[in-house]
């Protein structure tokens, strides 16, 4: 799902992103689609090309688990309809996340539930692409409670 809307250029052609909110705190670990939240994000983009349908555009926002580096998952910006050709833009996206295993110092392996380790802080960094290229800054959710029974 996505807001948006145009506006008088005055901000930069990279997009800029801001966390806005997670629709909960806690998720229950599961290694399938069982627990789930929503993550909304605000954004900007001065040249307006964000969501224009460029072919070879596909997966403009990238989710990282800061708990391993590596990426959690990815989004298409859904086609924003351009007002002008200098027409930036800003809204908001949220995005449907899915809950994640927990992760154990002593090598557990992850989706068990050791008495030892009840849960994991989850956070997420994400980073949007324009379809150009241009790479906004990263920024963090705010942390997740990852309960591991």
């Amino acid at each position: 799902m996505w807001l948006a809307c145009s506006t008088e250029p005055g901000f930069s052609d990279v997009p800029e992103i801001s966390f806005v909110s997670v629709s909960k705190d806690t998720l229950i670990q599961n290694s399938l689609n069982t627990d789930s939240l929503f993550l909304t994000i605000a954004f900007r983009d001065g040249d307006g090309d964000l969501g224009t349908g460029q072919e070879g555009v596909f997966q403009n926002i990238v989710l990282t688990d800061t708990r391993t580096g590596v990426i959690f998952d990815r989004f298409k910006i859904p086609n924003i309809p351009v007002s002008g050709l200098q027409s930036g833009i800003e809204g908001q996206i949220i995005m449907k996340v899915f809950t994640t295993c927990c992760i154990f110092p002593d090598g557990t392996p992850p989706c068990l539930n050791p008495s030892e380790f009840p849960s994991n802080d989850l956070v997420f960094s994400i980073q949007m692409t324009d379809d150009n290229g241009n790479q906004s800054n990263v920024i963090n959710t705010d942390s997740i409670l990852l309960i591991c029974d």
